[in-house]
């Protein structure tokens, strides 16, 4: 309903002119026309997309490796480096991002990473810890190697968990993926940073109405497998 409902505003917003000229009655152009707005759904879901591959990959492997006998002293370091990500505002990031990185869609990613990296991280490290220790003494007792038992019944048994901190860092960084409008990453921010610049609400509430309901329908995915993972979790 969530995915049906974003596709008909997406595809609305070029022909309600007269529904949003009331938020900007002065304005001579109250429809955002510098990008299309599929084009710009699509570039925010490719830099969301692209900093979620890489949030994940590294926050489930910190995770996995902070809760190995060989990692357990590291725990502390990665929870703080991770905390520390989501503690730095992502515009101080995309500040201090730029002048290495220079403008576009990298400075964003890199903002993202850090930012999404914390609901990833402990939540992997809580569902590896609440395995229960007898069914890891039972794998290793049917000589399963260390390898074999996390993949096939640590990860498994903790992935509902897992699931709702990538749930989490997806959701939160698909509304801070607008800031990349800021240093020149064309997204659904366009509309927001122009309306700010132009006092134009129309654009504000064009582009704030697209995220929101991107974020809602990721979210209800991510709830719709949260669910079936329950069902087939023992």
């Amino acid at each position: 309903m969530w995915l049906v409902l974003l596709v008909g505003v997406v595809l609305m917003i070029p022909h309600a002119q007269t529904l949003f000229q009331w938020l900007a009655p002065d304005a001579r152009q109250v429809i955002y026309q510098r990008a299309d707005f599929t084009q710009l759904l699509g570039r925010h879901l490719m830099v969301v997309g692209v900093a979620a591959s890489i949030t994940i990959t590294l926050g489930v492997l910190a995770g996995v490796m902070v809760t190995r006998q060989w990692g357990r002293d590291f725990l502390p370091l990665v929870s703080q480096i991770a905390s520390l990500g989501q503690t730095f505002p992502p515009v101080a990031v995309l500040a201090l991002a730029v002048p290495a990185l220079g403008f576009g869609t990298i400075p964003i990613i890199v903002a993202l990473v850090l930012y999404g990296l914390l609901p990833i991280v402990r939540n992997t490290i809580a569902g590896l810890k609440d395995v229960d220790p007898g069914v890891v003494s039972a794998a290793y007792g049917m000589g399963m190697t260390p390898g074999q038992i996390l993949r096939q019944v640590e990860l498994p048994l903790a992935a509902p968990v897992i699931l709702a901190g990538i749930r989490t860092s997806v959701t939160i960084n698909i509304a801070t993926a607008a800031l990349g409008a800021t240093v020149g990453a064309s997204n659904l921010g366009d509309p927001i940073i122009a309306g700010i610049v132009n006092a134009n609400n129309a654009y504000i509430v064009q582009g704030a109405m697209v995220i929101a309901l991107l974020a809602v329908s990721i979210d209800s995915i991510f709830e719709v497998f949260q669910r079936r993972l329950r069902l087939h979790t023992p």
